[in-house]
C-alpha cells in the first residue's frame, strides 16, 4: 500500500506577506507619474504665459505710463511671496518670482533708458545676483533658473541685434513717434532679410530651439520651466517681428 504524504504547514512556501504601508506605497507610485507630468507641463505652459503674454501689457504701458509700470513690481513681489508661502501654490510663487525681476528691469530700461541700447543687457540683468542668492538657499532652485533662462533669451535676441547691425535702427526708433518709424521699419526688416540676417536669424533660432527642448528629457521641475521660457523667446520675437512688418 503506498502512502501519500500529506503536506503540513511547516512544508509548504512561506507565502509573501503585504503590509497595509506597502500598499500604500504601490498606490503612491501609482500616483506619482502623471502627478510629476502635469506638474512638468504646468510649469512648462506658465513659463510661456509669463514671457509672452505680459509683455504684449507691458510695452504699450511703459511708453505711456512708466511710473505705473514701475509701481506694480512691489505688488508681483509680494503676491509672489505670498504664493511662495503657501504650499499649494508655491511653483506659482517661484515663477512669480523670477518674472518679477524681468518686469522690474522693463519698467526701468524702456521707461527711461529705452534710447541708450548698451545698457539693455546690464538693466536686464538686475535679477542675477538675486538669483545667484537664490542658489545658495535652495540649489538649482526654480527662481535661479527661470530668471537665468529669461535672461538668456533676451541676451540670444540681443546677440542677434549686435551681428546683423540693427543697433542703428534701435537707437533711431526710440526717438521718433508715428509715422516717422515706417521708413526705419522697412530699412531694419530689408536687413534682416538679408542672407546674412537670414542666417543668424536661423541659427540663433536653432540654438533657442535645441536649449529649449533638450530639458524636457529631465524629471526636475525648474528645467520643465527653463524649456518654457527659452522656448518662448522664439515666440516673442516672432510676435515684434510681425508688429514691425505690419507697422
Amino acid at each position: 500500500m503506498i502512502s501519500i504524504p500529506s503536506h503540513t504547514s511547516s512544508d509548504r512556501a512561506p507565502e509573501a506577506v503585504v503590509y497595509p504601508s506597502e500598499l500604500n506605497e504601490v498606490a503612491l507610485n501609482l500616483r506619482e507619474e502623471p502627478t510629476q507630468a502635469a506638474k512638468h507641463w504646468f510649469l512648462f505652459v506658465t513659463a510661456i504665459f509669463l514671457v509672452a503674454v505680459p509683455v504684449c501689457i507691458q510695452t504699450p504701458l511703459v511708453r505711456l505710463l512708466p511710473w505705473v509700470s514701475l509701481a506694480v513690481t512691489p505688488l508681483l513681489a509680494v503676491l509672489g511671496m505670498w504664493l511662495r508661502s503657501r504650499f499649494a501654490s508655491r511653483w506659482w510663487g517661484d515663477l512669480l518670482m523670477g518674472f518679477t525681476w524681468t518686469w522690474l528691469a522693463g519698467s526701468l530700461y524702456w521707461g527711461w533708458l529705452r534710447w541708450e541700447t548698451f545698457l539693455h543687457l546690464p538693466v536686464e540683468a538686475v535679477g542675477l545676483p538675486f538669483a545667484a542668492w537664490e542658489s545658495f538657499v535652495v540649489v538649482a532652485g526654480l527662481v535661479t533658473i527661470f530668471t537665468l533662462a529669461l535672461f538668456f533669451g533676451t541676451a540670444v535676441t540681443d546677440l542677434y541685434f549686435y551681428l546683423v547691425n540693427l543697433i542703428p535702427y534701435w537707437r533711431k526708433l526710440m526717438h521718433l513717434e508715428g509715422d516717422m518709424v515706417r521708413p526705419i521699419f522697412q530699412s531694419a526688416i530689408a536687413q534682416m532679410q538679408t542672407p546674412w540676417g537670414t542666417s543668424w536669424a536661423i541659427l540663433l533660432a536653432l540654438l533657442l530651439l535645441g536649449i529649449g527642448v533638450l530639458p524636457l528629457i529631465s524629471k526636475r521641475n525648474y528645467w520643465w520651466a527653463f524649456a518654457g521660457a527659452v522656448l518662448s523667446t522664439i515666440l516673442v520675437d516672432a510676435l515684434f517681428w510681425l508688429a514691425a512688418i505690419s507697422a
